[in-house]
């Protein structure tokens, strides 16, 4: 029976030093102030302090290696708390400014609100705008889903229509620096600070349609206009806070999906738990589960008839950009 016991307790020790001694060598690969030839001895050092303690598990000084291991472990844990997100640094120019809001009464007003211009990835027009909005004629809410690698994975952005056509496309993305780049590995261990983007969806869309050339796809959502006010100023409240304090982006955690999944819990939104919700390229079939979208057609045409980018190209992002994309797609609500 001990040894059943002695058996068991080393084998969950095995697995808890092999995923520390992982989730360490990463945390010094990608944040440790050092160069890259540093970050790197420094990693392998620690993977292989894990490599030595997993061995000594099965030698008689077991408690004394796995003592060492957690003092160190926790030293690391220390440093890796002690890291903060920078409230200023060199962002790249569509990540130069985030986005605030304020509501007053059926007045909302949007300071920074990006209206870039894109004629390539490279070369585009800045224009940061204050806009102004009356809640009392919000109308709608769409979900767009930009798949950019393939059928499992996609980018989330979530637009409110006001009486008249005025839009407004809200993107939750990671802020990234001058010289980096976007890496689902590297954004887990604290290398990007969020940002919320609120744009026109000429700017918004635009880029993932015409420039990027990515497989955009529109979702006319079901939702009750008195949600979707309260769902609006989620965002805002969302933007004010990272506006006041900056917080890391998380590739699994803290992501495009998650944080639209959380602002709807805060608001009182029944958001069931369900796999799609992480792999979120399939995503409309769990809105069409909960009948958020048009549950009139088969799921199948319905992704099929969502697809807008050949209309987006062939249309270009100039005045009636919005209304363009919206022509035939199904709309649960018309």
């Amino acid at each position: 029976m001990r040894c059943t016991g002695l058996f068991v307790l080393i084998a969950g020790l095995f697995l808890a030093i092999t995923l520390a001694s992982a989730w360490s060598g990463l945390a010094l690969f990608y944040r440790l102030p050092l160069p890259e030839t540093g970050r790197i001895v420094a990693a392998t050092l620690f993977a292989l302090f894990g490599l030595a303690t997993l061995i000594a598990l099965f030698t008689r000084r077991r408690w004394r290696a796995v003592g060492l291991f957690v003092f160190l472990f926790a030293g690391v844990l220390v440093w890796w708390a002690s890291i903060a997100p920078p409230a200023n640094a060199d962002f790249v120019p569509e990540d130069a400014h985030q986005v605030t809001g304020r509501i007053e009464g059926d007045r909302l007003t949007l300071t920074d609100m990006r209206n870039f211009t894109w004629r390539s990835k490279t070369d585009f027009s800045e224009s940061w705008e204050t806009r102004s909005y009356d809640l009392s004629k919000l109308r709608t809410v769409d979900l767009f889903m930009s798949y950019w690698a393939g059928p499992d994975m996609a980018h989330t952005i979530v637009s409110f229509g006001f009486e008249g056509g005025e839009q407004v496309a809200w993107s939750i993305e990671a802020r990234y620096r001058v010289g980096t780049e976007y890496s689902p590995v590297a954004d887990a261990f604290k290398t990007d600070t969020l940002i919320v983007i609120a744009a026109d969806e000429r700017d918004l869309i635009g880029l993932r349609t015409n420039v990027r050339g990515e497989d955009v796809h529109l979702y006319r959502l079901n939702v009750p206009a008195d949600h979707a006010r309260v769902f609006l100023a989620g965002y805002v409240e969302d933007a004010n806070a990272l506006a006041a304090r900056p917080q890391f982006y998380n590739s699994i955690t803290t992501n495009c999906t998650t944080a639209i999944v959380r602002i709807l819990r805060l608001v009182g939104a029944s958001v069931p738990t369900d796999w799609r919700l992480l792999v979120n390229g399939y995503l409309p079939g769990y809105l069409y589960d909960q009948q958020r979208v048009d549950t009139r057609l088969p799921l199948a045409e319905l992704i099929e008839r969502s697809r807008i980018s050949e209309r987006a190209k062939a249309f270009g992002v100039g005045p009636g950009f919005s209304e363009e994309i919206r022509r035939g797609v199904p709309d649960p609500n018309g």
